[in-house]
């Protein structure tokens, strides 16, 4: 039998091009057309912003489960991404989105691992899997004693 989940949100418009998304048993946040379009709102989130911060945070819980599995030991992780919006024949689609992984592990021994690791994570980040942009991992592993 075929694993299945069924993810369900909830969009309410407020005012102007704002509204409220939520999702039973999570924080109600507030989403916007973002500033760079008409009519857009700074400093309230975007489907733009959650397209790219998905992609972002399945990569780091891919790489968390897959360095348990693994038994590596690390201090720290933070990522950055990129999403590249851009105008093509067939309207505004994202061509592009860079994520920029950090991680701080205790020995030499271990740079190679996690890298290896980002690998396994990337290639097994359901998100990114399901998303027709490419996206691309650039890890930085720092090892601090």
């Amino acid at each position: 039998m075929a694993e299945s989940h069924i993810y369900v949100t909830n969009v309410q418009w407020s005012v102007d091009r704002k509204g409220k998304l939520s999702t039973n048993g999570m924080p109600t946040i507030e989403v916007a057309t973002p500033v760079e379009f008409p009519k857009g709102h700074p400093n309230i989130w975007s489907p733009e912003h959650l397209y790219v911060g998905a992609a972002e945070v399945c990569l780091m819980t891919t790489f968390l489960a897959v360095a348990e599995k693994a038994a590596l030991s690390f201090l720290n992780y933070t990522s950055k991404a990129e999403g590249r919006l851009e105008k093509t024949e067939d309207g505004f689609l994202f061509t592009e989105i860079v994520i920029y992984p950090r991680v701080v592990v205790t020995n030499q021994e271990d740079v190679e691992k996690a890298r290896t690791l980002f690998e396994r994570a990337k290639r097994h980040c359901l998100i990114s899997n399901s998303m027709k942009t490419k996206v691309t991992v650039e890890p930085t592993v720092i090892v601090k004693s």
